[in-house]
């Protein structure tokens, strides 16, 4: 039985350009398993359907076409079943201004059926940082606790599988560590999860599996030590001040002030460094490294730059 299945799923929603009634296709057959205990990965930019399917996953949101379930629960007829099976960490902040932080943690598990729990709330406050918030107001925490908050709610029943949707968005390093640190065991312990980000280095670190989605559309779908040896290569990368010449601004991503080159050998690694220096600028901090995901990310979008589709 897969903790997850998505079988040929669909969304359409109405095309905001459209005035006769048009739709365009937020998600276009999308089909795959997630299996019991995968730290499983679902990367793409902005608009790629990310949301809505975790949308649809959750019950919130019905899918146009196909079939979406939980430890073979169905998240439309068998409801119920299929969301406490599930512990969702949303994108958006989402709580009641009234509670304190332990009583919105025995709310939740009672819409839940779950009683006498209050051994797993001590440890959730203990492991998320929070045991000095118990008694605070949720309108009194910094937006940091209240993200502590919101994965101590998806976790207080205890579900098999853990869908976190960016979960570490705006987020301090101490809070993206201590996160991290316990959804790891929780891994180790059997439970599944399930990990948008737009942390690639995260990504990579944790996830066992990785699908990447553009436009509605599974693009690449492998394991991530498989995903990074199909990228294997170097990468020249630099500081400099001042553009680079057009004939190198094709090839390179610059962010900022750094720029980087994808380098398969010594040669290309000296071509790139002697055109800067003919352009008169100068290199700073060059390192040589490793491919990581985010090489193999942004490799895979370029090679599927398609728009959403419009009907």
């Amino acid at each position: 039985m897969h903790a997850i299945s998505f079988q040929s799923v669909s969304k359409t929603f109405p095309s905001p350009h459209s005035a006769h009634g048009g739709t365009f296709l937020a998600l276009d057959q999308i089909s795959l398993n997630i299996e019991p205990g995968e730290f499983f990965g679902l990367l793409g930019p902005n608009g790629a359907g990310k949301t809505t399917l975790i949308s649809i996953l959750a019950g919130l949101t019905r899918a146009t076409s196909g079939r979406v379930s939980v430890l073979g629960s169905d998240v439309q007829t068998n409801y119920a079943q299929a969301r406490r099976n599930l512990g969702i960490v949303p994108q958006e902040p989402v709580f009641d201004p009234f509670f304190r932080v332990r009583e919105a943690l025995c709310f939740q598990s009672g819409y839940f059926g779950v009683t006498n729990n209050e051994a797993w709330i001590d440890e959730l406050l203990d492991k998320l940082g929070l045991s000095d918030k118990a008694n605070a107001n949720m309108r009194a925490l910094s937006g940091g606790m209240k993200r502590r908050v919101l994965a101590a709610l998806a976790l207080v029943h205890k579900p098999p599988v853990i869908v976190l949707d960016e979960p570490t968005a705006g987020v301090d390093v101490e809070l993206r560590q201590t996160l991290w640190h316990f959804i790891a065991q929780l891994n180790q312990q059997g439970h599944t999860v399930l990990l948008t980000t737009h942390y690639l280095e995260e990504a990579e670190a944790l996830c066992h599996r990785i699908a990447m989605l553009k436009a509605g559309r599974v693009v690449a779908l492998d394991s991530t030590s498989a995903l990074l040896k199909a990228a294997s290569g170097h990468v020249l990368r630099f500081k400099m001040d001042g553009n680079l010449p057009p004939e190198l601004a094709l090839v390179a991503r610059v962010t900022g002030r750094v720029v980087q080159f994808a380098a398969t050998d010594a040669l290309a690694v000296e071509h790139y460094l002697t055109s800067v220096r003919q352009a008169g600028l100068i290199a700073l901090d060059i390192e040589i490294r490793r491919a990581d995901l985010e090489d193999v990310f942004l490799g895979v979008m370029k090679q599927h730059a398609t728009a959403q589709v419009i009907a």
